[in-house]
């Protein structure tokens, strides 16, 4: 299993231990332990968490081995990097691959290897070791009664896993909460499905005889309580969501109406996931017969706003605890959530607990793209079978039946058929991405340096345009202009901010801002803070980190520095007319959520405030008020998922191969509508990141496999 490297610089002292030269073999005591790890942290290798996590073991239970202490500083060290628990298999040798450390901390005196000399070499060992001491400091995942202890160890006695006790149990709970969804067969009207789903879907003109799969999505979605639509830009998710929102309100019995709701886990992403669900309802009206009763913009207007998740769950200040819980759970038939794969463990288990259990939850993502900041890829382990399908005969059956499509052999299990891979569709053309950035996603999802280099030099450039409608989430143009800058410094960057009449760039919406309207007239000032606002979305810098001159602070400065010198900003204090702001802490009195992006613009009287626009509606906020912000004219890739921009930048750092990823890159591409600019301050930075597919650690998968 490979990991992730730390995303950050380390110098290594050369302080010595005296009592090293005298430890005989195996010798290692649990105090000279605990000197080992903070030699370590005081070297910037460890957090200060991850060794107290180990010294706060030793004081619960005086009799915890070195292997013990060890253990749980890796585990905590590896849960700060997004894994939910570590694999006791990769303790067998020095964990080289999985820390990332330089060459001195590794090979040093005081270094990882010299440590393992005195550890296990056996996983029988190590498991031993920790059995050891499971009354006060870790426990079975199947033991009873819980007596409380900080580690707990799962997995199978092949492959045991050893977890941080809080992180446990969230996967116990969303692994059984996601099971029991999905077992759990609910009766479906085959015939009465597929008189709908023919009237929902007209057989392509361009390849009549390819699946349709997003009318596969929609009659597997009808089967249980728990559906996973995944795939990349551009393959309609959204389109066949409000798809199977129609057809459930269709098969929905008389009475009370069918309550749905919409959330994503940013601001920006909740906007865009209505847009697009009511711009498909609103031409699928023209689709249903008059008559028979299905109204559509009813539907719409019952929905109301899509909501981010802490807004949907009730977020409250100073706590991880939400309003909305099993003992209050939301007041919804159907949930949609958009952008899965940034829903983190957590608070996948907290909107589990909050689900009623009649509800349908259905999961819209892109299982390649980056996963959640947080602990865990729930999306990722959810889709782990997307690509191979692996449906039963069953499955097969009702596919035919109430869809009207066969599924491809190849996509048939010949063995046993997972069952979370029962419902999970995954759609497999994209009706966006048919030029260059098309084909650059596509070289670097599938691992293919040479072709992504030779995409980005213009050698296999495709550019056969072809528009999707509105309700398909289409743009007039096909995403095709690429420019590569290699070898790059942070004034190309802010060249690029500065812009061009060829392409989309900061220049676009601080011009439009120098022509504020004059006097009070609501209305007008209202168009002109949207069309502001609009420019602004058209372009955006993103990059890998957020220290350093090529990180978001860095960045940030040098391009609001250069936009300054140009006469198109004029900084004055910490708030000035036109500084984007990124919201970094959740704040609901307020109405803003962490990786909400504004701009600052006066109102109809001059007063300064942070402007925020979700879909066409406007907020705004008092500059006053807003204290958790930063500026967003750079943002980080991961903060940038949830959008897109006409004009994508991204930005790969020098000594990039330690933050890289493949993930990293593919998502940054693919955030680009038109136009895609690839900066890399070093060459080969881009076949770095491919070369890098970040895994996680996880055991969620073994609930249902």
């Amino acid at each position: 299993m490979s990991f992730k490297k730390p995303s950050r610089t380390m110098s290594v002292p050369t302080t010595q231990m005296d009592w090293l030269n005298d430890l005989p073999a195996q010798g290692l005591s649990a105090p000279q332990t605990l000197q080992w790890l903070q030699l370590w942290t005081e070297q910037g290798l460890l957090r200060h968490i991850d060794s107290a996590l180990a010294a706060q073991l030793l004081r619960l239970d005086g009799q915890a081995s070195p292997a013990l202490l060890v253990a749980a500083a890796i585990l905590a060290q590896m849960e700060g990097r997004g894994h939910t628990c570590l694999p006791l298999a990769d303790l067998c040798a020095p964990p080289v691959a999985m820390l990332g450390w330089p060459t001195v901390a590794v090979d040093g005196p005081q270094g990882l290897r010299a440590l393992w000399a005195h550890l296990p070499a056996m996983l029988a060992d190590w498991q031993a070791a920790l059995q050891s001491n499971t009354s006060r400091a870790c426990s079975r995942l199947s033991d009873a009664p819980d007596q409380g202890q900080p580690l707990v160890l799962g997995g199978t006695a092949h492959a045991p896993l050893l977890y941080l006790r809080r992180y446990a149990g969230y996967e116990k709970r969303v692994g059984q909460g996601l099971l029991q969804r999905a077992s759990e067969p609910l009766p479906v009207p085959e015939a009465v499905a597929r008189q709908w789903l023919d009237r929902f879907f007209v057989p392509s003109t361009e390849a009549p005889a390819d699946t349709d799969w997003q009318k596969v999505a929609c009659a597997v979605a009808l089967r249980a309580r728990l559906s996973v639509i995944t795939g990349g830009p551009g393959t309609g998710k959204t389109y066949a969501a409000a798809r199977l929102l129609a057809l459930l309100l269709a098969l929905h019995e008389e009475g009370s109406p069918l309550r749905v709701a919409l959330a994503a886990p940013t601001g920006k992403a909740a906007a865009r996931l209505k847009q697009s669900i009511d711009n498909a309802l609103t031409s699928l009206q023209d689709q249903v017969p008059e008559g028979s009763g299905l109204d559509l913009n009813t539907l719409i207007a019952r929905m109301g706003p899509a909501r981010t998740l802490h807004s949907l769950l009730g977020a409250r200040p100073d706590t991880r605890q939400f309003r909305h819980h099993a003992a209050n759970p939301l007041d919804v038939d159907v949930l949609i959530v958009d952008e899965a794969s940034m829903v983190h463990l957590e608070m996948m288990d907290a909107l589990l607990q909050a689900l009623p259990a009649t509800a349908r939850l259905v999961l819209l993502g892109d299982k390649d793209q980056l996963a959640s900041v947080e602990a865990g890829a729930v999306l990722g382990d959810l889709c782990r079978d997307a690509a191979a399908a692996r449906y039963s005969a069953d499955t097969a059956q009702f596919v035919q039946t109430v869809a009207g499509q066969t599924l491809p052999a190849e996509y048939r299990s010949a063995g046993a058929a997972p069952l979370l891979a029962q419902q999970t569709v995954m759609l497999r053309q994209s009706r966006r991405f048919k030029g260059a950035i098309g084909q650059l996603a596509l070289a670097v999802n599938r691992g293919d340096t040479h072709a992504a280099r030779a995409v980005l030099s213009g050698a296999l450039v495709d550019d056969s345009p072809r528009s999707r409608t509105p309700a398909e989430g289409g743009t007039p143009h096909e995403a095709s202009a690429l420019l590569a800058l290699q070898p790059a410094s942070p004034q190309a960057v802010c060249a690029l901010a500065l812009g061009s009449s060829a392409k989309p760039s900061y220049a676009d919406y601080l011009r439009l801002m120098q022509q504020v309207p004059s006097g009070q007239d609501a209305e007008t000032h209202a168009n002109w803070v949207r069309s502001v606002l609009k420019a602004f979305e058209r372009f955006r810098i993103l990059c890998a980190v957020h220290q350093g001159e090529w990180g978001t602070q860095g960045l940030n400065a040098a391009v609001q520095k250069a936009l300054a010198d140009e006469g198109l900003l004029k900084v004055t204090g910490e708030w000035f007319a036109g500084r984007p702001v990124m919201v970094t802490r959740n704040d609901a009195q307020l109405g803003v959520f962490n990786g909400d992006v504004g701009v600052v613009l006066p109102n109809t009287e001059g007063t300064l405030k942070v402007w925020f626009l979700d879909g066409e509606t406007l907020r705004s906020v008092s500059v006053m008020r807003l204290a958790q912000v930063e500026t967003a004219f750079v943002m980080t890739v991961h903060k940038s998922q949830g959008s897109e921009f006409e004009h994508t930048a991204l930005v790969l750092p020098p000594g990039g191969a330690e933050v890289l990823s493949c993930e990293l890159a593919y998502t940054g591409i693919t955030r680009a509508r038109e136009q895609f600019t690839l900066i890399e301050a070093e060459a080969g930075l881009l076949e770095a990141a491919i070369d890098r597919p970040s895994v996680r650690a996880s055991g969620l998968a073994q609930w249902w496999l």
